[in-house]
């Protein structure tokens, strides 16, 4: 059961094609966010709409996909087809909405013959779908669950990383590995073997009450800024202060991952963005993952090496009830 928008109209499910020319077909070009839509005042809400379209925005101007992209009316599209779902789907409260913009009918190599380049005025094609969204155990949230870790490497110098792009393969076998093992999720680490986050997901580590994510894409000069100069310490790039060159970073901006360090500046819970190795998050009194989909999940075991007290802890638990609460659950 979905609801389908496709190039400015709602189409029926198997009417939602896409040429075979498309250039997400042909080279895998292509962006996408997928956001939680919740049933509320008798239509469907999105969460973090505006979040999630200025972030995709920035990655087509950035990647070169399309410089020209309009946030008010893609995320009154989103809107229409969350407020269509709603209607066609009565029975349904939550949604999985998925935004996909693919380089449209491109040829990518015709630039060499003085054609069109991305972001040069083709139409990219455009597809939201709304579905029931996946119902998770509360037990995953209230016991918490095991990760595996990645052998799949996050490289800081690719400038690909910490967008979505379409080009998601290594993430999903990853997933499939640690599904292979029991595990709900799979930590993945950058080539200097500090934590990028999740396969599908930010991390977050808490140690003494405090709480530490990775340094994400775009925030690595005010990072820098904050510590004094640019980072030199091998071990613990984001803390020490320095002057030297700024790694840049794979990690994606996550729009939960920001409400969570929002949440942190609201309560008076101390929060930093640095870099994270094994170390960090083995000795972790608790580490939890965050994406639009489940909110807040904790981690409480890392492979066979128990977390903490190997339970849920308190700020876990406490950004459990928060998401929750946003979402009206």
């Amino acid at each position: 059961m979905s609801t389908v928008f496709l190039d400015g109209r709602f189409v029926e499910v198997d009417a939602a094609s896409v040429s075979a020319f498309d250039a997400s077909v042909q080279h895998g070009v292509g962006l996408f966010e997928t956001m939680l839509a919740v049933r509320r005042d008798g239509g469907a809400h999105v969460i973090h709409l505006h979040e999630h379209i200025e972030r995709l925005a920035v990655s087509s101007a950035s990647l070169g996909l399309t410089a020209s992209l309009r946030q008010g009316a893609l995320g009154e599209a989103v809107e229409r087809t969350a407020a269509r779902a709603a209607q066609d789907q009565p029975g349904v409260g939550r949604w999985r909405v998925r935004l996909t913009i693919t380089g449209g009918n491109l040829n990518m190599l015709a630039g060499a013959r003085g054609a069109a380049q991305p972001g040069d005025g083709q139409s990219p094609t455009l597809l939201i779908h709304a579905q029931p969204a996946t119902a998770y155990p509360q037990e995953m949230f209230e016991r918490g669950v095991m990760a595996g870790i990645a052998d799949w490497k996050a490289n800081p110098l690719d400038m690909f990383q910490g967008h979505k792009t379409l080009w998601y393969w290594p993430r999903l076998r990853e997933l499939q590995h640690a599904g292979a093992k029991k595990a709900a999720e799979a930590l993945v680490f950058q080539v200097t073997n500090h934590l990028a986050g999740g396969c599908v997901s930010n991390a977050f580590v808490v140690k003494d009450g405090r709480v530490s994510t990775p340094i994400a894409r775009g925030e690595e000069n005010d990072v820098a800024a904050e510590a004094g100069g640019g980072p030199t310490d091998d071990d613990d790039l984001g803390d020490t202060p320095g002057k030297g060159a700024v790694l840049p970073s794979p990690v994606l901006p996550g729009v939960v991952r920001r409400w969570v360090m929002d949440w942190a500046l609201g309560e008076g819970v101390e929060h930093a963005r640095r870099m994270l190795t094994i170390t960090d998050v083995l000795e972790a009194d608790e580490v939890f993952l965050t994406n639009s989909s489940w909110g807040v999940l904790p981690i409480v075991a890392v492979e066979a090496r128990r977390i903490g007290a190997g339970t849920v802890g308190p700020v876990s638990a406490r950004l459990v009830k928060a998401w929750r609460e946003l979402i009206g659950e």
